[in-house]
């Protein structure tokens, strides 16, 4: 993480050699990534997980919505330890896997939902100060969907991959009548691949 200006301490990547070391194991049962190896694991979803963390409140809220193996909520939370934060997936086998790995690695203020968030019924606070997804919905559907949810002067982070342009004229209607402003955009490259990238965070005006 240090070609991108992140410094985690001992104690953080224990956590995460955790977080990976069980990740290795259940993928061998169930496929949780469709990535085979852990160094591609690091490099094309958990590099990108941590990318956004400088940006964040060190104290509030976190909504994942379609936490799946757990990016990117999990290295989040072992980057910003204090966020209380309430990840929501559907799968019965991957919210298993969640809660083995908060009790392995001692993530504490961490609760793991089990269903749809577009079907409604899942239970949270009426508003939080950051939303993630990876994969959830295309930008304009999670927008639409989730920026409700979202406290004024919070932040929404969309990993879009190589079609960030397209995505965000597409949801420009959205942004606007959803009172969102462009706060960020984090372009980057995979190692090795050449794969350009990019992370946009919204903010809710105030």
């Amino acid at each position: 993480m240090h070609e991108w200006g992140i410094r985690l301490s001992v104690d953080q990547s224990d956590k995460l050699d955790i977080f990976l070391d069980e990740l290795e194991l259940w993928n061998k049962k169930i496929n949780l990534t469709g990535l085979s190896s852990r160094q591609k694991i690091v490099d094309e979803l958990l590099a990108d997980s941590i990318l956004p963390t400088p940006f964040f409140p060190d104290q509030g809220t976190l909504l994942d919505v379609g936490s799946g193996a757990g990016f990117p909520a999990i290295p989040i939370k072992i980057c910003k330890p204090g966020l209380e934060c309430r990840l929501i997936e559907p799968s019965s086998k991957k919210t298993h896997f969640l809660k083995q790995v908060i009790r392995l690695a001692r993530l504490e203020k961490m609760e793991v939902i089990q269903g749809r968030m577009e079907e409604g019924g899942v239970i949270f606070p009426k508003t939080v100060d950051v939303i993630t997804s990876r994969a959830f919905l295309p930008l304009p559907g999670f927008l639409t969907l989730c920026s409700p949810y979202l406290s004024p002067g919070g932040c929404i982070v969309a990993f879009l991959g190589g079609q960030s342009e397209s995505a965000i004229q597409e949801s420009t209607g959205i942004i606007d009548s959803r009172r969102l402003s462009l706060f960020k955009r984090i372009a980057y490259t995979l190692p090795g691949k050449g794969v350009k990238r990019e992370i946009l965070i919204l903010k809710k005006e105030t």
